[in-house]
């Protein structure tokens, strides 16, 4: 015989239903704003990748082909039509992601001590440390890529230092090459590594690498066993932080690489561009994308694993 207390946990009391509607409807002005202003524009994106570009630029509306997608990867010969692989747009993906990912090795070697440093000192003068790492988000990135330009220039200064003091006879080239992307990039990127990874060992229980040392462990074990599996987390959003932007990066491939050392952004913006081939365009723009996703999914992948592992 059931009674009125027999009603299954699951059933939401009234009162709380009408509070989780009321707040949907509060809720719908911003969700609204995310749909129009962030999903769709990468609908549309998605649509003119599908669609035959346009004689002068833009797109044929309603008339749709598979052309934006092919020459993603491949291009037709101009004789036979034949499709072979688009060779500059396979240079451009290979540079964009081996840029991205040494990037991102250079921003945690640099980025790893540089927290590290910063976390162990006295608390009273650590928010003096992170917000001189603030600092050069002060500054346009335009600014801050022009201010690399005049440092690795031919009349730069690490040139005009290494000719005065006779190390070298004539000037390094260094600009409007990958090396030079790279340098600028993990200058950009760098308080995006140092911060989270100063969050996570800000949090570290240096107990445990005194416990270490009196375990007679070395140095390196007590790093490689203690602190990295224990600042894991912010490792890997200090790394996704740094890849996803430095992946679709425009305004320092542009200004230290030239021309001729194009990377994703720059491809993108070209087809836009002068290229006038919008579906093309669209296309690369949805392959960024899905790279992106690809490294966040990794992301909540290794992090959702990591907490488990640590309970």
């Amino acid at each position: 015989m059931t009674t009125k207390t027999d009603v299954t946990n699951n059933e939401l009391p009234p009162y709380r239903k009408r509070e989780a509607l009321n707040r949907w409807i509060i809720s719908l002005p911003a969700l609204s704003i995310i749909m129009l202003a962030a999903i769709g524009p990468i609908l549309i994106m998605l649509l003119y990748s599908f669609m035959v570009k346009g004689d002068y630029g833009g797109v044929k509306l309603w008339e749709f082909s598979f052309d934006g997608w092919i020459n993603v990867f491949f291009q037709r010969d101009i004789f036979d039509e034949t499709l072979g692989l688009a060779d500059a747009h396979l240079t451009i993906f290979w540079r964009s992601l081996k840029l991205s990912i040494l990037t991102t090795l250079a921003a945690l070697a640099f980025g790893l001590p540089t927290a590290y440093f910063i976390a162990t000192r006295p608390k009273h003068t650590r928010e003096i440390w992170v917000f001189l790492i603030t600092i050069p988000f002060w500054a346009n990135l335009l600014i801050r890529t022009f201010a690399i330009q005049e440092v690795i220039r031919n009349e730069g200064i690490i040139n005009n230092t290494l000719l005065a003091i006779g190390i070298i006879d004539s000037p390094i080239q260094m600009l409007y090459t990958d090396g030079a992307i790279l340098f600028g990039m993990v200058y950009v990127y760098l308080p995006l590594m140092v911060l989270p990874l100063y969050a996570s060992i800000e949090k570290l229980d240096f107990r445990l690498v005194e416990a270490g040392y009196d375990l007679y462990a070395t140095r390196l074990k007590v790093l490689r066993r203690i602190i990295l599996p224990m600042i894991k987390p912010g490792m890997i959003a200090g790394c996704i932080l740094v890849f996803i932007p430095s992946l679709g990066a425009y305004v320092t491939p542009r200004l230290l690489g030239g021309g001729k050392n194009m990377m994703l952004g720059n491809l993108i913006e070209s087809q836009f561009g002068a290229g006038r081939n919008w579906p093309l365009g669209s296309a690369i723009s949805i392959t960024l994308m899905l790279l992106v996703m690809f490294a966040l999914i990794f992301y909540v992948r290794n992090a959702t694993r990591s907490g488990a592992n640590h309970g």
